[in-house]
């Protein structure tokens, strides 16, 4: 029996590094760092997929698109969404709404905001009020904190269609 409601939990984390290009949320920052990662290291989408493939009990992204494929070197990570939401309507739901939080000290992410979300939600088949993205600092605490990564906590509501 299909259950009419699902959530699922996210978590994505990625190492930084000078010299590469810093994707988040579909977009391109400026920064003078990147995310380290087999793909482009989009480490909201990654989170963002995790929680999508959770909320239907498949498993993590690392099942499904594996770090040490070539097919997956470099990829732009909105296709790995694309393929994620795939699976999403072939399982009979479609996406309610979606809530991200941003882990990082540096870049202010902020004014960027309003792209991903204009980015996230045609992907997600939602308008852009129902992709919630907040960015925090952790008071230069940890990892995030010394800017050696950025994470990203990621839930996802399904509803059966």
């Amino acid at each position: 029996m299909e259950q009419p409601i699902r959530i699922g939990n996210g978590y994505d984390v990625h190492a930084l590094a000078f010299g590469l290009p810093l994707w988040i949320g579909g977009i391109r920052i400026e920064h003078n760092k990147g995310l380290m990662a087999h793909s482009d290291g989009d480490v909201l989408i990654h989170a963002l997929c995790d929680a999508l493939f959770g909320a239907l009990a498949l498993g993590d992204i690392g099942q499904h698109f594996p770090d040490n494929a070539p097919e997956f070197r470099g990829i732009d990570s909105k296709i790995l969404l694309q393929r994620c939401m795939q699976q999403v309507t072939e399982k009979g739901y479609r996406v309610g709404n979606v809530d991200c939080t941003i882990l990082a000290q540096a870049p202010r992410l902020r004014p960027h905001i309003g792209r991903m979300q204009e980015t996230l939600a045609p992907i997600l088949g939602v308008e852009p009020d129902a992709v919630s993205i907040k960015a925090t600092t952790t008071e230069r605490l940890g990892f995030t904190g010394r800017e050696e990564g950025i994470a990203v906590y990621a839930t996802a509501l399904l509803f059966h269609v």
